[in-house]
């Protein structure tokens, strides 16, 4: 660990500034040595009667020249000597070593033992070094130059025969203990588990971790750790987030739970400890981006459709072996099956998993080189210890008291967070029979805890048949949808039910199930930016399957969405639900018959965003398709119809315009005369051009720009 990296932890948590690595300058010489004597009176208050954890000789020698120097310092300060040039440069220098020495010292005493632990030797190097740098001071300073008493100079000069003897020192007691931590996963890499009896001892009688809340602090701890590399390549953090599986085992091995666990943790009265949770909540999402819009999973393989939208290999050849021809975000047509390999954003996964320590296996025939691939590789023992703290959880959940169940729920929530592996740990070990009873929990929190943590096993593939295989499960979300004790429970509950719903087969059921359709228009219609985000995209996806249809008209969700035309979060997407929903004669006779539905598509066509102009012209395209003349002729009288045309055929996005020149077509086709003044024609004929035919089948696709939903933290 290098000394910038120490100062970066420190830095973090605001316990140095930048300052204190610059001499101070244009300072008398007594104000210097008042100064510097104050610096050093500090460290020695400090840390004189203070006995660290790890560390204890080298912080105890370092100490003891230190207090050397106060004496020297505060002998100056009484007698007012002037410095000869060589004294202040030295005791300039003396400065930085001094605040260096706080520095270090502060490290040992508020970082996590475990953290302590694996760095014993690299911070025993740092000890050294600046004993080192002490010794090559005295060695310098003019100290027969400087008026001193007798008993001061040889105090002095005593230091400096010690300082030449001093030579690294590494605490065997501490050393003995790292590599017994190294030990655990060791034992973890080869499949096998830690004795209980062995790591009740290492971890309560040797690092005296006593309870629950001291192991998460430690956990927390090390969390920290991957957040101050701030994105760099270290293969140090995959080792790290191998600490981390251990600990979270170790706490459900060796601590009682309660609620209590809960409160304080999360309202911890430090808020260093907050801010360091939050930034891993935030900091360490993974980038929706990444994720497959069909499998909302981490994508292993991604490739690119011939509509230029990304998925991961396995998830589109599944899609196209099934029948499909069109592409399942957009709704267009597909061109052609040929994937192209994402080689880009390939790249950049492989980066970010890597500096995360999240697991990510390129396909076996990616032309990477060996030495990278291995670095990537999360260790196997993070893998088989969040394995065995997965089985460990459930047995809990089985069999703990319900104080402890409801801690347990909870950090079932955490570690399927993140990892299509810990997803797949969790529910093999069976905790969604369990999860389930847990979504009637009157606790609020419990029951925010347990749908969430329903939502993060969801987005594994296999694990959404588990889920609606399960008795009454279906049911059970569909009721927090409804009537959730929190804000967050009924989103994340929507939420389940966007994921749930990317399967094909699964759409009628979840629209079958009592009260979904409703309480997701009431969501949309009433609940916050996100929620109205999770509730629109549930109805799209519940919108693709063609007999769902009816379903929404009769639940009144087809009005709520032509509502949301106005709200700017959720437009783009509810025009493109209504897109899917007039395919359906129904569908195109309640839209038709609603005049605010075509306003709105105007309104978006005026002034929305690219993306909503494109869904809006493509929904006001399918509502005269389907409608038939009626429908042609009522859009062709809609005011600035013409004109937004226009634009949009020379300005909007290239499926827009393809869109709007089949749109114009249309129009065209009719006998309204006056609606073809004003250069339509002469934009139709520019959009005509760029090679689009009706042909072609592009006129009528949707697109959406989506919001993948990551694990809820």
């Amino acid at each position: 660990m290098a000394t910038a990296a120490v100062f970066s932890s420190l830095r973090k948590r605001r316990l140095v500034s930048l300052e204190v690595f610059l001499a101070p300058v244009g300072l008398s010489d007594v104000a210097l040595i008042h100064i510097i004597a104050s610096i050093s009176g500090e460290i020695v208050s400090s840390f004189s009667h203070k006995s660290l954890f790890f560390q204890r000789k080298n912080s105890r020698s370092l100490v003891r020249r230190i207090e050397v120097f106060m004496v020297l310092l505060e002998y100056l300060r009484e007698s007012r000597s002037t410095l000869p040039p060589a004294a202040v440069l030295c005791f300039n220098e003396l400065h930085l070593l001094l605040h260096r020495s706080k520095m270090l010292l502060d490290y040992c005493s508020q970082t996590g033992k475990l953290w302590l632990l694996i760095q014993n030797k690299s911070i025993s190097g740092h000890f050294h070094d600046l004993n080192q740098d002490i010794c090559t001071l005295l060695d310098v300073l003019p100290i027969k130059d400087i008026e001193l008493s007798e008993d001061i100079r040889e105090q002095i000069e005593l230091l400096q025969r010690q300082s030449r003897r001093n030579s690294l020192f590494i605490d065997k007691h501490d050393e003995a203990l790292r590599v017994q931590l190294f030990s655990f996963l060791d034992e973890f890499e080869k499949g096998q588990t830690p004795s209980p009896t062995v790591l009740e001892t290492f971890f309560i009688k040797n690092l005296r971790i006593q309870d629950a809340k001291s192991c998460m602090v430690e956990i927390e701890s090390l969390e920290e750790q991957v957040l101050n590399h701030d994105g760099e390549l270290d293969p140090a953090i995959p080792v790290i987030n191998g600490f981390i599986a251990l600990l979270r085992y170790c706490r459900f091995l060796l601590y009682s739970h309660s609620n209590e666990d809960i409160v304080d943790h999360g309202a911890s009265k430090n808020p260093r400890k907050r801010k360091t949770k939050d930034l891993t909540a935030h900091e360490n999402a993974i980038p929706k981006d990444f994720y497959c819009p069909i499998s909302l999973d981490l994508m292993q393989d991604p490739v690119i459709t011939s509509t230029g939208q990304t998925y991961d290999r396995t998830s589109i050849l599944r899609w196209i072996q099934e029948g499909h021809i069109t592409c399942p975000k957009t709704g267009q047509v597909l061109a052609h099956s040929k994937l192209v390999p994402n080689r880009a954003l390939r790249n950049l996964m492989d980066q970010w998993c890597f500096t995360h320590g999240i697991p990510y296996g390129p396909p076996e025939s990616v032309d990477s080189s060996p030495e990278f691939l291995v670095a990537a590789t999360p260790l196997r023992a993070t893998l088989e210890a969040n394995r065995a703290t997965s089985a460990l959880l459930v047995q809990n959940l089985r069999d703990g008291s319900h104080g402890a169940k409801s801690v347990v729920v909870r950090e079932i929530r955490l570690l399927a967070k993140i990892g299509k592996e810990n997803r797949a740990f969790i529910a093999e070990a069976g905790a969604i029979p369990y999860l389930k009873e847990f979504l009637s929990s009157t606790n609020p929190i419990t029951q925010e805890n347990s749908v969430t943590a329903m939502l993060n096993l969801s987005i594994y593939e296999k694990n959404k048949s588990m889920i609606m295989e399960e008795t009454d499960c279906l049911k059970s979300i569909v009721e927090v949808l409804k009537s959730g004790h929190t804000t967050n429970a009924r989103e994340n509950a929507a939420a389940t039910l966007f994921s749930l719903s990317a399967v094909h087969d699964y759409k009628i059921r979840v629209a079958d199930e009592e009260g979904s359709l409703e309480a997701l228009s009431g969501l949309l219609r009433g609940g916050t930016s996100r929620g109205k985000k999770d509730a629109v995209m549930a109805l799209y996806n519940l919108s693709t399957h063609t007999e769902n249809c009816t379903k929404m008209i009769k639940s009144g969700a087809v009005a709520v969405l032509v509502g949301a035309l106005g709200d700017e979060a959720v437009a783009e997407e509810a025009a493109g639900t209504l897109s899917l929903i007039v395919r359906h004669p129904l569908g195109t006779e309640v839209v038709a018959g609603d005049d605010s539905a075509v306003a709105g598509l105007i309104g978006m066509m005026r002034s929305g965003t690219p993306q909503g102009k494109e869904n809006a012209v493509a929904a006001l395209l399918e509502l005269c398709r389907s409608g038939g003349t009626a429908a042609v002729e009522r859009n062709i009288k809609a005011p600035a119809l013409a004109g937004l045309l226009q634009i949009l055929l020379f300005t909007g996005t290239k499926r827009a315009r393809r869109k709007a020149a089949s749109l114009a077509r249309v129009f065209r086709r009719s006998d309204n005369r006056p609606f073809h003044l004003g250069g339509l024609g002469q934009g139709y004929a520019l959009a005509a051009n760029s090679g689009v035919s009706r042909s072609s089948g592009l006129s009528s696709n949707v697109s959406m720009s989506t919001s993948i939903h990551t694990p809820v933290l």
